[in-house]
C-alpha cells in the first residue's frame, strides 16, 4: 500500500562560468527503484565531467558540468512518458537571468530560445499543490477521518483549522525556519489516522469523544503535523529564487483546491449512495471508518519498522 504521492523530478542548470554549467538532476524513487529518466540537453552541449550520483531520501542525485551557450535547443526529459510524474526544470545565467518550466508526460520540454515550457514560474505550483493533495493517500484519509467525526455544520470550522495549521508548518519548513525528521513525522502522520478511526469507532457506538466533542482543535494538531509532510514535495525542488512567497501561496493554494474538491466528492458519492441505493448513511460510516483504521494501522507498523530497519 502506497501513502505517497508521485514526487516531482528537478533539473537545475547554474552557469559558473561563461558556457560552463552545473547540471544537478534529482528524480525520486518508486518502490525502491530510480525511474527511467534522462534529461536530454541542446545538442551544443558536452559534458566536461562525470556524473557523480548519490543517494539522498526518497530520491537519487546526480551532479556533473556541461559545456555549451544553453540559449536555444530543447531541454526534454526522456521516458518521462511512461511515468506519473513531473519534472522542473530551472536555468540560471551569470548574467541573473532564470528559465523555468514544469514538464510533464506528453509534452515537449523547455525551449531555451524563448524561455517557456507548458508551465512556467510561481503559477507552476498551483497544480503541484493540487496534484500532492489528490495523490497523497494518507492525507485523503486524514481528512477523510475528520468528514466522520464532524458534524455538517461544525465541518467549515475543522477544515479551516487543518488548513490554518498545516499552511503555517509548511510554511516554516519551505522556508528553512524549522525542520524535522521525515521518517517520524510520517509515523505521526499515520497516527493520526488511526486514532480518528479509533475515535470514529467510539462514536458510532455511543461513546464519549473529546475528538467529537472539538474536532477543530484536533483538527489543528495534527494539522500541524500534515504540514510538515506536505513541504516534502517542496523540499524536493525548492523554491524560486526571487518568488519563494508566490510560489508558496499557489502550492498552499493547489493543495486547498484539491482538498476541498476530494471532499465535495466525498459528500456527493455518500449521499447519491444514500439516495440511490437506499443504504443507510451509518453503515456506510462504518465501512469507510474500518477502511481508514486499517489504512492508518497498516501505515504505523509499516512506518515504525522502516525507521528501525531501513
Amino acid at each position: 500500500m502506497n501513502a505517497h504521492e508521485i514526487r516531482p523530478a528537478f533539473l537545475e542548470l547554474v552557469e559558473e562560468e561563461q558556457g560552463v554549467f552545473r547540471a544537478s538532476w534529482k528524480q525520486p524513487v518508486a518502490d525502491g527503484r530510480r525511474l527511467a529518466l534522462e534529461p536530454v540537453l541542446p545538442s551544443d552541449c558536452g559534458a566536461l565531467t562525470e556524473p557523480e550520483i548519490r543517494i539522498v531520501e526518497g530520491a537519487v542525485v546526480s551532479r556533473w558540468q556541461v559545456a555549451c551557450a544553453m540559449q536555444e535547443g530543447l531541454i526534454a526529459i526522456d521516458g518521462l512518458d511512461r511515468t506519473l510524474t513531473d519534472v522542473f526544470i530551472e536555468v540560471r545565467y551569470l548574467d541573473g537571468d532564470i528559465k523555468r518550466a514544469v514538464i510533464r508526460p506528453g509534452e515537449a520540454g523547455l525551449e531555451l530560445s524563448t524561455g517557456l515550457g507548458e508551465g512556467t514560474g510561481a503559477r507552476a505550483y498551483l497544480r503541484l499543490g493540487v496534484e500532492h493533495i489528490l495523490s497523497g493517500t494518507d492525507h485523503l484519509l486524514f481528512v477523510t477521518g475528520l468528514l466522520l467525526l464532524a458534524r455538517l455544520r461544525k465541518l467549515v470550522f475543522v477544515i479551516t483549522a487543518f488548513t490554518l495549521a498545516h499552511s503555517l508548518t509548511l510554511a516554516l519548513t519551505s522556508l528553512g525556519w524549522v525542520s524535522l525528521a521525515t521518517g517520524p513525522v510520517e509515523v505521526m502522520i499515520a497516527v493520526s489516522i488511526l486514532l480518528l478511526a479509533v475515535e470514529a469507532v467510539r462514536v458510532l457506538e455511543g461513546q464519549p469523544s473529546f475528538t467529537a466533542r472539538r474536532p477543530w482543535l484536533v483538527s489543528f494538531g495534527f494539522g500541524l503535523l500534515h504540514g510538515f509532510g506536505f513541504a516534502g514535495a517542496l523540499g524536493d525542488i525548492g523554491l524560486p529564487a526571487g518568488a519563494e512567497l508566490t510560489a508558496l501561496l499557489y502550492f498552499n493554494i493547489g493543495v486547498e483546491v484539491g482538498q476541498l474538491l476530494f471532499i465535495g466528492g466525498l459528500l456527493t458519492v455518500a449521499f447519491t449512495l444514500e439516495m440511490l441505493l437506499k443504504l443507510r448513511l451509518d453503515m456506510l460510516r462504518r465501512v469507510v471508518t474500518y477502511i481508514v483504521g486499517i489504512s492508518g494501522a497498516f501505515w504505523v507498523i509499516e512506518r515504525t519498522s522502516g525507521l528501525f530497519l531501513g
